[in-house]
């Protein structure tokens, strides 16, 4: 199956969900926050299952100043 991730194209297992790619572009859950197209997906739905040509954002908080 086809997705976007962050912009770019990925193929993914059949019936994988928003925590298999989150597991799969970051090594740490935590200061993350997911969008799949376009619209924040709370930690607690993040079993939901992605479909062909979905657009996910993870985007990982990072400090700075």
């Amino acid at each position: 199956m086809h997705v976007i991730v962050n912009g770019r194209a990925r193929e993914i297992a059949p019936e994988s969900t928003v925590a298999d790619v989150v597991r799969q572009t970051s090594p740490e859950e935590r200061g993350i926050a997911v969008a799949l197209n376009g619209e924040v997906v709370p930690r607690a739905d993040w079993a939901t299952a992605l479909r062909e040509a979905d657009r996910v954002e993870v985007l990982v908080a990072s400090q700075g100043g």
